[in-house]
């Protein structure tokens, strides 16, 4: 695949070998046989994603389309490389160019898949990838025509002082590397411990949440003690950052601890877990997610407020669903003078019969008030689904009211007021 030791072609072999038909004739060879992969890997989505998106997802079945555009055209370069030397009997020139594009094509799309699984859904875009690539690729490039030498040596011209320790740009950027790589590396362990724990319904949900946020805690401290050493960072600086870490803590950063440490708090003694419905601050709505700085809530109308954690261990919250997720609610009607109560409690009691509604404890009705126009009266349901809505259902549960009031002839009263016109006295009128 290597020519000349260490490149795979300078930039002048490159431009002699296309000079003539034998190179041509390779560089068409190569496109057919990333065409030919290209529509492999089509097929592949088509027949293996394209009914079942949820699979591109995971982690696996992801990478493996990932590599099938690479591995199916680097398999076609190789034959037509084999075939090559036995017609031809001489070595090929563009063919192991391509060959060693595809196989860095392959360590780019496994790269970047690391990358996807280890940043938090939403995080990573197409425009990140393509950035990365861009970046691989330039790398890539530089290598095989020989300008990494020079870049590598022009980066280490760049020196400057950090203290008593001479450093230069090229080790800084080194550095950064592998620190990003470790890091990378740490999230996408955790990223995969996480989905492997959360998988595991017999355990508690705010068990597996803890869980998961130590181990990815762990991981990323091992991480950073890890590349530390690799970029020449002495640990013992730890403890003078520790130190400094600590007086943080003590001023600006003690909201963003207290924060941190009443998550944990709250998933452990259980208090609050995802789906519970709370109200807080005149805000009702359910938990839907739980960070380590804050509650997300979202209410009835699609908008989510996050509540830091020090709020929730702070304040009084009323945890509507804390040991039973069925919540009581009511709705009011008023009926006539003349009606007949005890018919009109049995109706709203045989209204209030519906899926949603729970039998166990059973609806009730009573009378609440004597208004001026009418009768108040009332029912009361326990709902079993309340993260539902109220709404529709209560909907539904006053049409069935009415109808049941019609059949009947059992009157709705509304507010009448009678004006009598006194009559005005002889002397005035004369």
């Amino acid at each position: 695949m290597l020519v000349n030791g260490n490149r795979l072609l300078t930039l002048d072999k490159l431009v002699d070998a296309l000079e003539t038909a034998s190179g041509w004739l390779e560089l068409v060879l190569a496109l057919a046989a990333f065409l030919a992969g290209l529509y492999i890997a089509r097929r592949v989505f088509r027949r293996l994603f394209a009914e079942h998106p949820e699979r591109y997802e995971r982690f696996l079945p992801y990478v493996g389309y990932r590599l099938v555009l690479p591995l199916a055209a680097q398999v076609l370069v190789i034959v037509c490389g084999l075939g090559w030397r036995l017609l031809l009997k001489a070595p090929p020139q563009i063919l192991p160019i391509a060959s060693a594009m595809l196989f860095w094509l392959g360590l780019i799309r496994v790269a970047t898949a690391m990358v996807r699984q280890a940043l938090p859904k939403g995080r990573f875009e197409r425009t990140t990838e393509h950035f990365l690539a861009t970046l691989f690729w330039v790398g890539f490039v530089s290598w095989a025509i020989g300008v990494d030498t020079l870049a590598v040596d022009w980066l280490e011209s760049i020196r400057f002082h950090v203290g008593k320790v001479e450093v230069n740009l090229y080790m800084i950027l080194t550095g950064l590397l592998w620190v990003a790589i470790i890091l990378v590396g740490s999230l996408w362990v955790s990223r995969i411990i996480e989905s492997r724990v959360m998988k595991l319904t017999d355990i508690d949900l705010s068990l597996r949440i803890v869980f998961t946020k130590l181990t990815r805690t762990v991981l990323l401290v091992a991480g950073v003690m890890v590349a530390l050493p690799i970029i020449g960072i002495d640990l013992t600086v730890l403890s003078v950052f520790g130190g400094a870490l600590g007086v943080g803590l003590g001023f600006g950063l003690q909201k963003i601890a207290s924060n941190y440490v009443s998550g944990f708090i709250i998933l452990l003694d259980r208090s609050i877990r995802i789906g519970d419905r709370l109200m807080i601050d005149n805000r009702t709505g359910y938990v839907t997610k739980i960070t380590s700085r804050y509650v997300v809530l979202k209410s009835a109308d699609g908008t989510e407020a996050l509540v830091p954690n020090d709020t929730l261990i702070a304040s009084t919250v009323v945890n509507q669903s804390y040991s039973d997720k069925s919540i009581w609610t009511s709705v009011t009607v008023q009926v006539g003078y003349d009606s007949d109560l005890e018919l009109v409690l049995r109706l709203l009691r045989e209204a209030a019969v519906h899926p949603r509604v729970l039998r166990d404890p059973a609806p009730a009705s009573f009378v609440t008030a004597f208004a001026d126009s009418g009768i108040n009266m009332e029912l009361g349901f326990w709902v079993a689904d309340p993260e539902n809505g109220f709404l529709g259902l209560k909907s539904e549960i006053n049409l069935a009211i009415w109808r049941a009031f019609k059949q009947h002839g059992i009157t709705i009263p509304f507010p009448q007021r009678e004006v009598r016109i006194l009559a005005q006295a002889s002397g005035d009128a004369a």
